[in-house]
């Protein structure tokens, strides 16, 4: 919004639970949202915050879903070779920024990558598998790694076998109603952007990622401006 020229109030609802009670009584159970008055808009839905705030918006050109499969793949990949390294004395660490652990951060990005092919597959995307924690025995960094490698085994074998037709049918997404290429763009940014605070958190910690995701696979994602 603030690429828009407008101002507004960011609200930590980790910090402060009832924002995130207020954001229940207009119907919306998670964030992200944009809450204008009595209305808000639930979700990461640009064109709708522009309708919300009265601005024009005009959509970027999206990535075909060839390259977004790429790019997911590339960065599942890296999060994998970052968080091998991690020691289990350091998974635990919360940032200030957000309450959740390293360990359930990165966990959270592969999941959240892994629902976009359940979601193709079941034909919905429910609030919950968002809100899943990273189980019990994946304590140290290169058991979630062996995870991330699952994942990204079950999600290659998805895209080897799909149709493009697949990517134009309508997903029935916990904040509204996406096409399977809307979808595919927004687990792939919603994943590099993780992957972008896991680059910081591991940076602070002084254990850096010896192979970085190179930069260009970051652009012509529509991430957001903010780390956090």
């Amino acid at each position: 919004m603030s690429s828009w020229g407008i101002e507004f109030d960011p609200v930590n609802v980790d910090a402060d639970p009832a924002a995130l009670e207020e954001l229940k009584r207009f119907g919306v159970p998670l964030v992200p949202a944009v809450a204008v008055g009595h209305r808000a808009v639930h979700g990461w839905n640009p064109p709708a915050y522009a309708e919300l705030l009265g601005v024009e918006y005009k959509p970027p050109v999206k990535l075909p879903p060839a390259e977004l499969s790429a790019r997911l793949d590339r960065v599942l990949a890296s999060a994998e070779r970052a968080i091998a390294a991690v020691p289990e004395r350091h998974m635990d660490f919360k940032p200030p920024q957000r309450d959740r652990s390293i360990r359930d951060l990165t966990y959270h990005l592969f999941r959240l990558s892994l629902a976009f092919v359940d979601a193709m597959d079941m034909g919905s995307l429910p609030e919950a598998w968002f809100q899943e924690k990273a189980p019990g025995d994946l304590r140290e960094g290169a058991a979630v790694a062996r995870y991330g490698a699952l994942v990204r085994g079950r999600i290659s074998g998805w895209f080897e076998g799909a149709a493009p037709g697949e990517f134009a049918r309508m997903i029935n997404v916990y904040y509204g109603p996406q096409s399977g290429h809307d979808l595919l763009e927004r687990t792939t940014w919603h994943a590099a952007q993780h992957l972008r605070q896991l680059y910081a958190l591991l940076e602070g910690l002084g254990i850096p990622p010896r192979e970085s995701l190179p930069t260009a696979d970051f652009q012509g994602l529509p991430l957001p401006a903010s780390l956090w």
